[in-house]
């Protein structure tokens, strides 16, 4: 969705989870990822704002590709999911690793931690 702006999670979303089923070989595991993707797609505007929010110097518009798709999707998870903010947080400086520079783990887990420290993110119930 960062890359193809057209991209729309429910005129395309076929074609999502065919692909995250090829993927990720499991239909739980998919459905989940799907679940992530589709509610990224939907609070963006929400995730940005709260992001902006935590990183004054370095807005959303301005950040990394990579950094800002694995913040979204963390701030999701914390928001709307009920894994736990330590392993969300894990997980996104993993990612990071992965697929960003060699800054983006420390710049990640800078932004997460002051949300997780500040309390800034409330679970809230996963959307139905």
């Amino acid at each position: 969705m960062e890359f193809n702006p057209g991209f729309d999670t429910a005129e395309d979303g076929r074609a999502l989870e065919t692909f995250l089923r090829g993927r990720l070989h499991s239909g739980t595991l998919a459905a989940f990822a799907a679940g992530i993707v589709h509610g990224v797609a939907r609070h963006r505007a929400e995730l940005d704002a709260e992001l902006d929010a935590r990183s004054a110097r370095w807005p959303v518009s301005r950040m990394a590709a990579t950094d800002r798709t694995v913040l979204r999707i963390a701030v999701h998870e914390l928001r709307h999911t009920d894994t736990p903010g330590p392993v969300v947080v894990d997980e996104a400086i993993e990612l990071s690793r992965r697929y960003g520079t060699e800054s983006s783990p420390r710049f990640v887990a800078g932004i997460l931690g002051s949300l997780l420290e500040g309390r800034a993110v409330e679970p809230q119930p996963p959307a139905a």
